[in-house]
């Protein structure tokens, strides 16, 4: 892995991150505006770029810590914005989206990232990384396929779920912070 300050954020690989935040605001429009298989395409763009966008970096050389914060940064506003389209829609919890942009912030700076340090993850958060994706896709691509199921309710109940998980992660994270400056 090369430092973040040589590495350059001219790559091929950071270029297809940043796909990913330019569809954000077409994502959101999306959603709000009931454009069901727009949001669903470029939901399934943003999983493919987020799939590919480190596995080329790593086959070009172009690994650098600037890039996995960025690639990260593209994730956090893809899904903060995609949620809170959802949640001004009343599709999941309206803290969801504040939380997810709260505890993004949270990992950047305790992972010291601005200064170059790599992002460090814990394990609940890595997976509250994987599902705020997976909260994101439920509705749009169920809405998007017309399928009756999950129901609304069951949509809102697992956002809840996410809510009390990136709580948990997130006290977790400043705990361990707070006692290794002890």
């Amino acid at each position: 892995m090369t430092d973040g300050s040589t590495a350059g954020i001219r790559t091929l690989a950071n270029a297809v991150t940043l796909t990913r935040v330019l569809c954000v605001p077409l994502l959101a429009a999306a959603i709000l505006g009931g454009a069901e298989i727009v949001a669903a395409a470029l939901f399934g763009w943003a999983v493919a770029t987020d799939l590919v966008d480190g596995r080329l970096a790593r086959r070009r050389g172009e690994v650098s810590n600037l890039g996995g914060l960025l690639d990260h940064s593209a994730d956090a506003l893809f899904c903060s914005v995609g949620l809170g389209a959802l949640a001004f829609a009343g599709a999941v919890p309206a803290p969801l989206p504040f939380l997810v942009a709260l505890a993004f912030t949270q990992y950047m700076l305790d992972s010291r990232s601005i200064a170059g340090q790599p992002l460090r993850a814990s394990f609940l958060g890595r997976w509250n990384g994987i599902l705020y994706f997976v909260m994101v896709g439920i509705p749009v691509i169920r809405d998007a396929l017309q399928l009756s199921w999950p129901g609304a309710g069951l949509v809102r109940m697992l956002g809840w779920g996410l809510v009390a998980s990136t709580l948990v992660s997130m006290a977790d994270r400043a705990w361990a912070l707070w006692v290794s400056r002890r």
